[in-house]
């Protein structure tokens, strides 16, 4: 078990973490850090620069036996933190606002504990994933060629959750979290001086309809298999000037499905408006997709594990509000064959939201997470 040095230790590095945060597809100093840090645990392989900036680290047991992989991500968010802490961000407009520094520090208490005493068989894989916040980080890392020597049978994540009990874990079998994709509707027409709009050919138009036609393409409910939500999140018209008649637009959507073959439908739905808008206008369009999430999907048998850990730690679960709205990229290592499991971990029930500015990860959550993690790694390796 952890004594109370070395959750003295953890703690000091998940600050160090929260006080140098990079976003999506720039993590290489946390990267560094990382792998720094690993150095001390004598893993039997480490890769760099996976995906990315993603780092694996690889502990072997006494005898051959299956794969567990145990996911973290490196990444933070383009939001300027709003914080008193001594440890606070020192990276203008941006901030660890969604926990990744504290679930770094989780795997890094596991490793000290593999570090103490290897499992009796198999192998762990401590994976620091890149960017998931833009959904590129796992996908990217499933694609590097390195990464079939790493591929688990098994793979766990933990999800740090404001608005669950402290130490409360909810989890499921089966859909998790929706898929979502932001799709970027670039408009192009001609400018003209503001005296003469006839001259041109103004978006404006075409951008005023679609956005309340995109947007009632997917107005939410209840979560089922046929969810489908639609936020408009971005809108700009022209130049920000007073003489011209604007001559393009671009509207941003995120589109939001329970299911895979859903968003592919939804995608297209979208596309089609827009290109009959823009055709009836005299309009040209392009279109741009970005954060690409899958629908996030639970293994039965992964599940179970985590359950049978929480239980034997008597540590609180169940279902809680699973699915939820929001996208999570982990299950790319599901989709490559391994049975993986995500569960969401209580952060407190008035703790700040996920994103918000002023959210910072609990370290009463340090323990914990490491516990369950550890638990898991002695049920399946002994």
């Amino acid at each position: 078990m952890l004594g109370a040095g070395d959750l003295a230790d953890l703690t000091a590095f998940r600050h160090e973490l929260h006080r140098f945060p990079e976003v999506s597809r720039h993590e290489a100093a946390t990267a560094g850090r990382v792998v720094q840090a690993l150095a001390g645990l004598n893993p039997d392989q480490v890769e760099t620069g996976l995906g990315g900036h993603g780092v694996a680290a690889v502990f072997n047991g006494a005898a051959d036996g299956p794969t567990v992989m145990f996911r973290a991500e490196l990444d933070a968010l383009p939001i300027t933190e709003i914080s008193q802490a001594a440890y606070r961000s020192t990276i203008p407009g941006s901030g660890h606002l969604c926990g990744h520094d504290g679930h770094m520090t989780l795997l890094m208490g596991l490793g000290r504990l593999i570090a103490r005493a290897r499992p009796a068989r198999g192998r762990v894989v401590l994976m620091f994933q890149p960017a998931e916040e833009d959904g590129s980080g796992a996908a990217a890392v499933v694609a590097d060629p390195r990464f079939a020597d790493l591929r688990p049978d098994w793979a766990f994540a933990i999800h740090n959750m404001p608005g669950l009990p402290l130490g409360h874990s909810s989890l499921k079998a089966g859909a998790v979290n929706c898929a979502s994709q932001g799709l970027k509707i670039i408009l192009s027409g001609k400018t003209a001086h503001a005296s003469l709009p006839e001259t041109g050919v103004s978006p404006g138009l075409a951008l005023a309809r679609l956005i309340p036609a995109i947007a009632g393409l997917g107005q939410g409910g209840a979560l089922g298999p046929d969810y489908r939500l639609v936020t408009i999140t971005h809108a700009r018209l022209g130049e920000a000037a007073f003489g011209i008649a604007p001559g393009e637009a671009e509207l941003w959507a995120t589109l939001r499905t329970m299911r895979d073959d859903q968003m592919a439908a939804l995608r297209d739905a979208a596309m089609d408006l827009a290109q009959g808008e823009a055709a009836a206008q005299g309009l040209g369009i392009r279109f741009e997709h970005h954060d690409d999430f899958a629908a996030s999907v639970n293994d039965v048998e992964a599940v179970a594990v985590l359950s049978q850990a929480l239980d034997a730690l008597a540590m609180p679960h169940d279902a809680g509000d699973l699915p939820m709205r929001a996208s999570e990229d982990f299950w790319r290592f599901g989709q490559a064959g391994t049975r993986s499991a995500m569960l969401f971990l209580g952060a407190g029930e008035t703790h700040p939201a996920l994103h918000n500015p002023d959210y910072d990860f609990p370290d009463a959550l340090l323990a914990p997470g490491i516990a369950i993690f550890h638990q898991v790694l002695r049920d399946l390796l002994g």
